[in-house]
């Protein structure tokens, strides 16, 4: 996978059903410790609300993911948001929908619109990007050889994250995980030039 989508910034949106109220948020978000602050915070704020349900996805895999349904019938608010982070590809993103009962049941049907569309009106109102996959790694290389690394820096459009120079010249970088494999033969034809690979990482 060479690049993945999210949203670059927080969004809301809402829906109105028979007095029932449905606020959505989204969130950015890296790790699962962010997304539950978000939900806690959440909480806090809207006390008051009958139910406070969320769903997020993290990681370039699209494979660590929690959806809770906070007390409504299962399936039905929780399940609903993270379909809606799916159908648009989206990972690294926290969405919770806050509802305030209106006095009027609105059945399983009509939980299950509710959520989706204020989910849904949360990510309209989002700006939706596509990022690249980076990886990240390390290069150290004496001052002889210091041009050649220059070039590959340059030519495969590496960021340098780190540089030092002492006896030796060393570089942590990243690189866009399309050139990745490319650079990475580059380097190695130079014997005189030690590389330290790095796990993969989100921009």
């Amino acid at each position: 996978m060479d690049s993945y989508k999210t949203i670059s910034a927080f969004a809301e949106g809402v829906f109105k059903d028979k007095g029932s109220k449905f606020l959505a948020f989204a969130l950015p978000v890296k790790t699962e410790e962010d997304a539950l602050k978000f939900v806690k915070q959440k909480r806090k704020e809207f006390f008051d609300a009958r139910h406070v349900c969320w769903a997020y996805m993290l990681g370039t895999e699209r494979i660590n993911y929690r959806a809770n349904d906070d007390g409504e019938p299962s399936g039905t608010a929780g399940k609903q948001i993270l379909g809606k982070i799916n159908s648009n590809e989206l990972t690294d993103i926290v969405i919770v929908v806050v509802r305030y009962f209106g006095g009027t049941l609105l059945g399983t049907s009509g939980l299950i619109n509710a959520y989706k569309t204020a989910a849904a009106d949360a990510l309209a109102n989002a700006q939706i990007v596509e990022i690249d996959v980076e990886k990240k790694f390390s290069i150290v290389c004496n001052y002889e050889n210091l041009n050649f690394v220059m070039k590959i820096i340059k030519d495969f459009s590496l960021k340098v994250l780190v540089q030092k120079q002492s006896l030796t010249c060393e570089f942590t970088v990243s690189c866009k995980q399309k050139f990745y494999e490319t650079a990475m033969e580059k380097l190695k034809t130079n014997f005189n030039i030690k590389i330290t690979e790095s796990q993969n990482f989100q921009n």
